[in-house]
C-alpha cells in the first residue's frame, strides 16, 4: 500500500523518458503524451480516493524508518494537488498540438513539461526539506527547456531574468536547510516539527523560518519579490505559460502554507503577522500591474500575483476559516488560472494580436470564446456562486473574525479590481467596432484551442456550485494541517 504514493511521480517520470526517445516521431509522441497523462489522471483520482477513505499513506524509502530515510507522503492536501495537477497537465497535453508549432513539438516539449510534472508533483508529496530543494530544482531545469522553447530574442532575455533569480533563491535555499540541519539535527518535516518543540534557541529558529520564507516568496512572486514573474510568464507558448501559471508560483506558496502550519507555528505573532502585511501588498501590487497593461497576456499573468496574496492572507489568520480558505482558494486557482491561459492564447490566434488596443468585434465571430471568457473572468473574480467566491468568503470570514479590517478592506478592493481588469478585456476584445484585418482561416484551431480550456473552466465552476461536496474535503485538509498530531504520527509512527 504504501507504494501508491511515489507512483504520481513516477509515472510523468516515465513518461518523460519515453518522449525523449522519440522526438522527431510526433504523432506517437502526441500518443504518448496523451495516453499518460490520461493515466496520471485515473491514478491521481485513485490516490485521492484512497487517502481520504483510508487515511495517510507514507512511503520510506528502501526501508528506512523516518527520520533516517526519505518519506513520500500522501496526505488530504498533497494527493488533493497531485489531483488537480493531473487535471491541468491532461488538459494542456490535449491543447499543446494546436498551440505548438511541430517544430517546438519536436524539440523535447513532452520530455520537458512531464519531466516539469514529476518535479512539481514530488515537491507536493515529499516530506523531507531537502528533498524539497531536489524537486524544486527538478521542475526548475525542465522549466529552463520550456521557457526558451522557439529560441526568441525576447524569450533568452527574459529565460535568463528568470534563471537568475531562481539560482539565487535555490543557493538561498540549500543554505538555509543546512543552518535548520545544524540547529535541530534533522531535515524529515515531521521530525522538524517535534524537534522544533524541544529546541531552546527561539530566536535562531524563528529568524530561519523568516529567511526560509524569503526562499519560498522568491518561487511564489509574493511582493516585493515579484519582479521577475510577470514577462518570463508571456514570453513562451500559452500553454507553457499556462502549466507555470497554474503550477509553479502554487508549489512556492504550497510550502509556505506546509511549512508555516506543521514546523515554524510556534511564534505566529511575528512570522503569520509579517504574512498578513505581505498578503495585502501582494494582492493590491499584483491588481494594480494587471490593470496597468493593454498585453492580454500580461492582464492574466498579473492576476496571479492577487491570487498568491489571497492565499497567503489565510496562512496569515492561521484560523480554520483562514486556512479553509487558502486551500479552497489554491485548488481554484490552479483549475481557473490554466483555462485563462488556455483561453487568452485563443484570443490571441483569433484576433492576431495580444496588444487589446487593436482588438474589438470577436464576439460576431467567435462567440463560445466570448462567453466562455466572461464566465472565466466572473469565476476568477470570485462572484457567486463561483470557486472564487467560496475561497473568498472563507478567507473574508477569518478576517472578520480576528478583527483585520484594513485586510478585508484589501481584498474587496483587489476583488473588484480584478474583475475590472478581466471584464475591459471582454467589452474591449469581443465587443465595440469589428477589426476588418482578422486572420482569416483560425476557426478550427481557436475551436481546438477552446475545447481543453471549456473543460478546465466547467470543472471549476463545478468547484463553486458543487461546494456542498467540495467543502467537507477541504475541512478535513485544513483540521489536518491546524493539528498536525495525525501528519507527524502517520510518518514518524506507523
Amino acid at each position: 500500500m504504501s507504494n501508491l504514493a511515489v507512483l504520481p511521480i513516477v509515472i510523468p517520470l516515465i513518461a518523460s523518458v519515453i518522449s525523449a526517445f522519440i522526438p522527431k516521431k510526433l504523432g506517437l509522441s502526441r500518443v504518448i503524451a496523451k495516453l499518460f497523462a490520461i493515466i496520471f489522471l485515473v491514478y491521481a483520482g485513485y490516490l485521492a480516493w484512497v487517502v481520504f477513505t483510508d487515511g495517510i499513506i507514507v512511503m520510506q524509502s528502501s526501508g528506512w524508518a523516518a527520520p533516517f530515510g526519505i518519506s513520500i507522503v500522501a496526505d488530504y492536501l498533497s494527493v488533493t494537488l497531485v489531483l488537480i495537477t493531473s487535471i491541468v497537465t491532461t488538459a494542456a497535453v490535449f491543447y499543446a498540438p494546436s498551440s505548438l508549432s511541430q517544430l517546438q513539438e519536436t524539440y523535447y516539449f513532452y520530455t520537458f513539461m512531464f519531466l516539469m510534472i514529476s518535479g512539481v508533483v514530488g515537491a507536493f508529496l515529499t516530506g523531507d526539506l531537502f528533498n524539497l530543494f531536489v524537486f524544486f530544482e527538478v521542475l526548475l531545469m525542465a522549466s529552463y527547456g520550456l521557457i526558451v522553447l522557439g529560441g526568441g530574442k525576447v524569450q533568452l532575455r527574459e529565460s535568463l531574468k528568470y534563471v537568475l533569480f531562481n539560482v539565487f533563491s535555490s543557493m538561498l535555499f540549500v543554505t538555509t536547510i543546512g543552518f535548520i540541519y545544524a540547529s535541530v539535527g534533522t531535515v524529515n518535516m515531521a521530525h522538524l516539527a517535534e524537534r522544533i518543540q524541544e529546541a531552546e534557541q527561539a530566536g535562531v529558529l524563528t529568524g530561519l523560518a523568516v529567511l526560509l520564507f524569503f526562499v519560498f516568496a522568491i518561487k511564489a512572486a509574493i511582493f516585493p519579490l515579484y519582479y521577475w514573474l510577470p514577462n518570463s510568464y508571456i514570453v513562451p507558448n500559452p500553454v507553457v505559460s499556462a502549466l507555470f501559471g497554474a503550477l509553479l508560483t502554487k508549489v512556492g506558496i504550497y510550502s509556505i502554507l506546509r511549512m508555516y502550519t506543521l514546523v515554524f507555528n510556534n511564534d505566529v505573532g511575528i512570522t503569520h503577522e509579517i504574512f498578513i502585511w505581505l498578503a495585502m501588498f501582494t494582492m493590491l501590487f499584483g491588481v494594480i500591474g494587471a490593470l496597468s497593461t493593454q498585453n492580454v497576456k500580461l492582464i492574466v499573468t498579473y492576476n496571479i500575483i492577487p491570487a498568491i496574496g489571497f492565499i497567503l492572507m489565510g496562512i496569515g489568520l492561521y484560523s480554520t476559516s483562514g486556512i479553509e480558505g487558502s486551500v479552497y482558494y489554491l485548488i481554484h486557482d490552479m483549475v481557473i488560472k490554466a483555462a485563462l491561459f488556455f483561453l487568452v492564447g485563443a484570443l490571441v490566434v483569433a484576433a492576431g494580436t495580444d496588444d487589446l488596443r487593436k482588438m474589438g468585434g470577436l464576439i460576431t465571430r467567435y462567440p463560445v470564446l466570448g462567453w466562455l471568457f466572461f464566465v472565466g473572468s466572473l469565476v476568477l473574480a470570485g462572484v457567486p456562486p463561483f470557486s472564487g467566491f467560496i475561497g473568498k468568503l472563507l478567507l473574508l470570514r477569518g478576517s472578520l473574525e480576528q478583527e483585520e479590517i484594513l485586510l478585508t478592506i484589501a481584498a474587496l478592493i483587489t476583488s473588484l479590481l480584478i474583475l475590472y481588469s478581466m471584464i475591459r478585456i471582454f467589452v474591449r476584445g469581443f465587443w465595440g467596432d469589428t477589426v476588418e484585418e482578422l486572420p482569416e482561416g483560425q476557426n478550427k484551431k481557436v475551436r481546438n484551442l477552446t475545447i481543453p480550456a471549456a473543460i478546465l473552466l466547467a470543472i471549476s465552476i463545478f468547484l463553486g456550485i458543487g461546494a456542498e461536496f467540495i467543502y467537507p474535503h477541504v475541512e478535513t485538509i485544513a483540521n489536518m494541517l491546524l493539528d498536525r498530531a495525525e501528519y507527524i504520527n502517520a510518518v514518524l509512527r506507523e
